[in-house]
């Protein structure tokens, strides 16, 4: 299909077999997951806990189905400072994984004070613990360190604002990218977390176009959120509730996202990353209908932009 922009659409493991709650989608198996991608027509996807991680191995597995590894999510606790040294050291051991991998790009979310994934809390935390001033001095610093081990791989390290996490909420994610240097720490687009956290997606996509070197597309069910909201539920609850599902499925409007995209003349990955519950919402029936919808919306962008152009 002829594009405005090269864009190059990918989709996560996690609709299959999700990383953030153990249990869902176990039975399916790497090469299944794979052939499915291949099949409806994905060209990446990001490191999931069903893929093997011997680089030589995987390399193979991917290349035998026509897939890229566009990245990988690093969870880090950069708000630590007692733990910066040895949280570095670990990231340094994952950009030099994704470099072998040919990954440009690096992911990494803060999971010092989140609800589920902070080590050092106690398990069933259903609330986050927000960030002290010096806790912000040393994710900020944790992120350019970090991103200077990226950059000397010839990588980037783009940031996941992330619902659950210390940097979920608009002002969270405003006040991240005040604290940090844009020539060093990109912005991932994810516009299901945007939404979650209180940002209409294309207002950030239009704050923070320069900054943003990476997407996910997920979409939203507005009644499920409309209860999370009201009943204060933690984000495991959340997804297993139906708040995330594929674009075109929900209540964001991704037409103007992908025409904002295009005036950014942005080229780079777009991943669809729906966490849902695979026993509830089929993973290939689900991926095949966020395949058709930005199919269909990424030529309806370039249609009316070329008609535009020809004065019709």
């Amino acid at each position: 299909m002829k594009q405005t922009y090269n864009c190059q659409i990918g989709i996560a493991p996690i609709s299959w077999v999700n990383d953030d709650i153990p249990g869902l989608g176990d039975h399916y198996t790497q090469d299944q997951v794979l052939q499915e991608m291949a099949e409806l027509g994905y060209v990446s996807t990001e490191m999931g806990r069903l893929f093997m991680q011997d680089p030589p191995r995987l390399k193979a597995k991917l290349e035998q189905y026509g897939i890229r590894l566009a990245s990988k999510f690093v969870g880090t606790l950069f708000s630590d400072p007692d733990r910066l040294d040895s949280e570095l050291h670990a990231f340094a051991q994952w950009v030099a994984y994704l470099n072998e991998m040919g990954s440009k790009h690096v992911i990494a979310c803060e999971m010092g004070g989140s609800m589920h994934w902070d080590p050092r809390r106690a398990p069933g935390e259903k609330t986050v613990e927000k960030l002290t001033e010096a806790g912000w001095a040393s994710l900020a610093e944790g992120l350019h360190r970090a991103a200077k081990l990226c950059q000397e791989q010839g990588m980037r390290l783009v940031y996941h604002y992330h619902a659950g996490t210390v940097v979920e909420t608009a002002a969270e994610v405003d006040r991240l990218m005040e604290l940090t240097d844009p020539a060093l720490v990109h912005l991932l687009y994810d516009t299901g977390h945007a939404l979650y956290g209180g940002y209409d997606p294309l207002q950030l996509l239009d704050k923070y176009a320069e900054r943003i070197a990476y997407v996910h597309v997920k979409d939203v069910r507005a009644e499920v959120l409309q209860q999370v909201r009201q009943e204060q539920l933690d984000f495991r609850s959340a997804v297993l509730r139906g708040l995330f599902t594929v674009p075109g499925d929900g209540c964001i409007d991704f037409a103007p996202i992908f025409r904002k995209l295009k005036e950014m003349h942005y080229d780079g990955w777009i991943i669809v990353e729906a966490e849902q519950d695979p026993a509830i919402a089929h993973p290939y029936t689900y991926a095949q209908k966020a395949k058709a919808y930005l199919d269909a919306t990424i030529e309806a962008v370039y249609r009316t932009g070329q008609e535009r152009e020809a004065g019709t």
